[in-house]
């Protein structure tokens, strides 16, 4: 098997963790149980090595296409053969309790007879632990040999082959005629709740209508729904049953560049995700869910450095290290190396996730419940942080390696900072050092106008030290600083259209004008497009905004979903699926929608 196309994968979840199924039928990638754990199939990161679980027709003259049922995250894989028709249905149950965490595969001849091939070889522990086969009942038992001493069992009505630490199965199916394979984690002491026919048709029913129920509740209704819903849903499949907590992509080290270095974990939770994920859920009329998310946000509040400070991101349970690692023993996808687990960013300094989180937590005491005193207590000492090193130089949004800089975003987001504090403080008559306060914004905002723009160029510079611009600063608007039709700022955006922007895509910056630390050319980042796109509509150049956001709703895979950049060939590249490229999509698209109503 080659290496297929990043975007030729549908994902699969139980707000646990989430598996990567390919177009094939074959899933190539999934960490078990949780987001977080090493992987037990990562053929999709080495495609000897990795492990994959596939169920698809013996004959290879065939067409393939993927589908969710409607409002759900339950896939459908078609194959449309000369004599037949297949489908194979994922999903992973959705309990209350998750007693036993599983996966569900149901393959199906929906017409003429079809001869199908079934191989599943696990490779535990990111492909490092070898592991022991045996069958036990007519059920298989898979058993790391590693540390791990992880345990899972294939249930099947089929007659399974053991050879070489996997398993398959050919069987033939009639018309009408299905089989089912359940993939789950053995646990001393608790019994398995499956029997196959009963179990398979009572957790479909459930799981439907879990999605049914959950995404009925927004309360959005207006263009482009179905990329609404399905970005929704997407993010809720992206966030922690378990803690609360939402990663900002389920992969690690799919490469922003083929062959290329940028390779990283992203199965973290970033505080600038779940700032934007409270944003979301308001515009989607949750507000109950982005009261509690906040909350959950907000207990890392509680727990601040001595200096009053944050990491930037965070462990799914709380935890505070990520020590990155590379794994030499994998290729890479398509040979991009070092494959990392770990993001060793989580020891940097990045000065605007305080704007973000700030910014939340006004929007959340605007529409939804209004803050409690012990919070605001915590408010104070975040800003009593950013007051005392607003003027330092950090890594900034993008993360860089490349050494610390004084970057505008990093400035305007400790703008924000002190600005949301201080409206919460007016709107709810908080005692706060407002004079102090006001007098601090002030100087944040004079040294964004005397040290980040350039007279002769009419635009904003992405550091005080370079001459480079920074699709980053497409949020300056968004975030109020300043006004969407002021001529400074539409000389702004002019500039950034003449060095950013492509037809309906934007690179995030150049790198040859601006080296970030990291070797190769990176692709068009799919946030900035959504967030040039929401300046756009912001500025009443709606025809526009609406003709980009169209046509980069194209650059989605089949299913609706984006990974983090697009190569110069239209490729989705990077960990896939991007939360953050999809919370960009819903407030660009809910801004848009309320203006064009207005409009008419």
């Amino acid at each position: 098997m080659a290496y297929h196309p990043i975007e030729n994968y549908g994902v699969i979840g139980d707000m646990n963790t989430v598996a990567l199924v390919g177009k094939n039928g074959s899933i190539d990638f999934l960490c078990f149980p949780d987001f977080d754990s090493p992987s037990v199939f990562a053929r999709i990161l080495d495609d000897e090595k990795g492990g994959y679980f596939q169920i698809e027709p013996v004959s290879q003259e065939r067409r393939e296409s993927q589908l969710y049922l409607s409002d759900t995250n339950i896939l459908f894989t078609r194959f449309l053969l000369e004599d037949g028709v297949a489908e194979l249905s994922d999903y992973m149950p959705i309990e209350e309790e998750r007693v036993i965490p599983n996966l569900v595969r149901r393959v199906k001849a929906v017409r003429g007879e079809i001869e199908f091939r079934m191989t599943c070889q696990p490779a535990f522990n990111y492909a490092s632990s070898a592991h022991e086969v045996e069958i036990e009942d007519g059920q298989v038992i898979f058993s790391s040999l590693g540390e791990d001493g992880l345990q899972f069992r294939l249930h099947s009505d089929l007659p399974l082959e053991v050879q070489n630490g996997s398993v398959s199965a050919t069987f033939t199916l009639k018309g009408g005629e299905s089989a089912a394979f359940i993939f789950e984690e053995i646990i001393p002491g608790r019994e398995s709740p499956c029997d196959l026919t009963d179990y398979v048709s009572r957790t479909f029913k459930r799981t439907v209508n879990y999605w049914h129920d959950w995404i009925q509740k927004s309360t959005y209704n207006g263009h482009w729904m179905s990329e609404m819903n399905r970005s929704a849903l997407i993010l809720k499949l992206l966030t922690s049953q378990k803690y609360g907590s939402m990663v900002a992509s389920p992969t690690f080290s799919l490469p922003e560049v083929i062959g290329g270095e940028r390779n990283w974990d992203y199965r973290y939770n970033w505080i600038r995700d779940s700032a934007f994920m409270v944003y979301a859920l308001i515009r989607l009329g949750f507000t109950s869910e982005a009261n509690d998310y906040l909350d959950w946000v907000c207990r890392y509040v509680e727990d601040l450095n001595p200096d009053g400070s944050m990491q930037i991101m965070y462990k799914l349970d709380g935890g505070t290290v990520m020590e990155e690692k590379v794994l030499d023993h994998l290729e890479g996808y398509r040979g991009s190396s070092p494959v990392r687990v770990g993001n060793q960013a989580y020891q940097q300094l990045q000065l605007d996730i305080y704007g973000e989180l700030l910014d939340a937590v006004y929007l959340v005491n605007k529409y939804g419940n209004p803050i409690s005193q012990g919070l605001w207590d915590r408010v104070k000492k975040l800003v009593s942080f950013v007051i005392g090193h607003w003027d330092l130089p950090d890594e900034g949004i993008w993360e860089t390696r490349g050494g610390k800089r004084h970057f505008l975003f990093s400035r305007l987001m400790c703008w924000v900072a002190v600005d949301r504090a201080l409206r919460l403080a007016e709107k709810r008559s908080f005692p706060a050092p407002y004079q102090d306060w006001r007098k601090v914004r002030d100087q944040i905002y004079q040294d964004i106008y005397e040290n980040f723009w350039d007279e002769e160029r009419g635009a904003f510079l992405q550091s005080k030290e370079g001459s480079a611009l920074d699709a980053s600063s497409l949020l300056m608007p968004l975030v109020r600083f300043i006004s969407p039709t002021d001529p400074q700022w539409l000389s702004h955006l002019e500039a950034i259209e003449e060095e950013l922007v492509y037809d309906s895509l934007v690179y995030r910056y150049s790198s040859e004008v601006s080296p970030d630390g990291l070797e190769g050319k990176e692709g068009t980042f799919s946030i900035c497009t959504f967030w040039y796109v929401e300046c756009l509509s912001r500025a009443g150049q709606l025809q526009k905004a609406r003709f980009y956001f169209e046509k980069m709703l194209g650059y989605a895979n089949h299913l609706g979903l984006y990974a983090e950049e697009l190569s110069p060939q239209a490729q989705n590249l990077g960990n896939f699926p991007q939360a953050f490229t999809h919370l960009a999509l819903i407030s660009a698209a809910y801004d848009l929608n309320r203006r064009l109503n207005k409009e008419v």
